[in-house]
């Protein structure tokens, strides 16, 4: 079908995770749909992010979708930690083995999306010329998609290839031979790093900001343990879904402060040893009590020093921020790569880099050669990839003038004044809070639901009511204030990226309750949106849906892992 001047039911922007499962599912439920994808494969962030070390955080046993029985027996992980060629190969499998391509256009980026209000329609177009109709618009865009790359003076001066991990070479970069500087050290550069000191000359690593991070002790699969696995998946999904963050790991529920001394430590090196996320799950208050908090903390800076040989290094690596309260990195060798003679840390934090030049970066005056550079300086989180897209509603107004003061949307789903445009994973929902294949799954099923629904029906349109999304992004604020996640600057609340508004923009009441209230609103003849059936009148008022996509996500609170943040958000209405 040629897409110049087509009409669909639904466009889908995006072929990551999130546009594959909507594809899917908008075919099963028998809507024509249309893909664009800027990439010329499938895989979103994973097929952005190949750069060295490139890996899931996530077990690959739960990273992965769990609509198909079929696909969970024919596909075996092979790692512990997925790396990023093993994941992107498996979404290669899952568009051809589901026939998807077929209904995506790739190396095509959506420019601009028009909402008709005489028509209900939106018209897409793309920086190809399509010009397509659509009665909606799901945005499988990614919360982590849209590179951040700093205007730094002079930088067209260097004369060297600049990299960003977030858009590496599909060919791949041999740094061999090479002086190497690293700017960044989130999550990106501390699963790189150690990889490009394998193979430079010399690299020298800037740092505004240390993260914590922990070692992954990444290993293959045990044949057996996938096979137990694989024996009852159903199981494991369960309980992953009953957990806050929507994945499934040993959970302690016991404070830190009610513990001695002696037990903490004990309890802290026995989760070290295990490695991976799950350490944050040592205590059941880390994440919402300072002083309990300062225990983690004093024992992961305890390990920075033990490792790093170098006193001096080992401070400036050690953070001095609440521990988990930026995205917690997973790693392997990265505080030891620092002991080796050819690596070098550059503290950025009061004297930033002052410009580029042809030779190298420019720190205080003096000049770090380097022949390549890497900016691994993440991503407009959230939000950034909507910047890129002119997208314009009700009355002319753009989703950037409404979100300019912050994102602002009805269960992370929908934005009030934008009629039949859906979010995936979008601000105002757990997204990156939680286990995003779940997220995914969750969003994508409730969205062809309401679809449905309105096809049965004889809806036109849907959105939010203002005083609904008003009252759900004072909870998601007011919820986020219980985490001490909230209290530093991170890509949360996107201070990565100067200019952005300081709004703390994923839900952090754990994934049951978020579920739990969707199907309510689900159930209540989708309560806080506004069905209309184009004659001026609501449809369906209070009539609960009969049409259901798949089976219905039932997610009840596992309340021996209950979060604070999850009791605060049972007890803070929504309206």
């Amino acid at each position: 079908m040629s897409s110049s001047h087509s009409s669909v039911d639904a466009v889908v922007v995006g072929a990551g995770f999130g546009g594959l499962y909507a594809l899917y599912c908008l075919r099963q439920m028998g809507f024509s749909a249309l893909c664009f994808e800027g990439g010329d494969g499938v895989g979103g962030t994973w097929y952005w992010n190949r750069y060295p070390g490139a890996r899931c955080d996530v077990e690959s046993l739960q990273y992965s979708y769990s609509f198909s029985p079929e696909l969970d027996q024919e596909w075996t992980w092979s790692e512990k930690y997925s790396p990023q060629p093993e994941i992107l190969a498996y979404a290669n499998h899952v568009a051809d083995r589901f026939d998807l391509r077929r209904d995506i256009r790739f190396e095509t980026r959506v420019t601009a999306a028009t909402f008709d209000e005489a028509r209900a329609l939106w018209t897409v177009e793309t920086d190809r010329g399509d010009c397509v109709a659509a009665r909606f618009v799901m945005m499988a865009v990614g919360c982590l998609s849209a590179a951040n790359k700093p205007p730094f003076e002079g930088i067209e001066d260097f004369r060297g290839p600049i990299y960003h991990t977030g858009e590496w070479p599909q060919e791949g970069v041999d740094f061999t031979g090479q002086r190497v500087a690293v700017i960044g050290t989130g999550s990106s550069a501390i699963q790189s790093i150690p990889l490009i000191a394998a193979e430079a000359k010399a690299l020298t690593v800037f740092q505004r900001t240390p993260s914590y991070t922990v070692p992954a002790y990444n290993a293959k699969l045990d044949p057996d343990y996938v096979a137990r696995v694989k024996a009852d998946y159903p199981a494991l999904r369960a309980k992953a879904r009953s957990r806050p963050t929507g994945f499934y790991f040993p959970f302690n529920a016991q404070p830190a402060l009610e513990a001695t001394p002696e037990e903490r430590q004990r309890q802290y090196e026995e989760a070290w040893a295990r490695g991976g996320l799950p350490f944050l799950g040592a205590y059941g208050d880390l994440l919402f009590n300072k002083q309990a908090n300062d225990t983690i903390a004093d024992f992961a800076r305890s390990k920075i020093r033990s490792i790093v040989k170098d006193p001096g290094t080992a401070e400036l690596l050690s953070p001095d921020n609440v521990f988990g309260c930026k995205r917690l990195c997973v790693d392997t060798d990265y505080y030891a790569t620092f002991n080796k003679p050819h690596v070098k840390l550059v503290d950025v934090s009061k004297t930033p880099i002052e410009r580029f030049t042809a030779e190298g970066v420019v720190v205080a005056g003096k000049t770090y050669p380097a022949d390549a550079v890497v900016c691994a300086t993440g991503f407009a989180a959230m939000t950034g990839s909507y910047d890129k897209m002119r997208i314009t509603g009700r009355g002319g107004l753009t989703l950037a003038e409404k979100w300019a003061a912050g994102p602002r949307t009805y269960l992370g789903v929908a934005s009030a004044g934008f009629p039949n445009l859906f979010m995936i994973t979008g601000p105002g929902s757990p997204s990156v809070l939680a286990s995003m294949i779940q997220a995914i799954e969750q969003h994508v099923d409730w969205m062809v639901d309401l679809m449905a629904h309105m096809r049965d029906t004889g809806a036109r349109t849907f959105e939010p009511k203002v005083a609904d999304e008003d009252a759900w992004v004072e909870h998601v604020n007011e919820v986020s204030q219980v985490s001490l996640r909230s209290t530093c600057s991170s890509w949360y609340v996107g201070a990565n990226v100067p200019g952005r508004p300081r709004v703390f923009m994923p839900y952090i009441g754990g994934f049951p309750v978020y579920v739990q209230k969707c199907n309510e609103v689900m159930d209540t003849g989708y309560d806080g949106f506004v069905l209309d059936d184009g004659h001026g009148g609501a449809t369906t008022a209070n009539a609960a849906p009969e049409v259901r996509l798949t089976k219905r996500w039932h997610v009840p609170l596992d309340m021996d892992v209950i979060s604070p943040a999850m009791l605060a958000a049972r007890r803070v209405p929504v309206v």
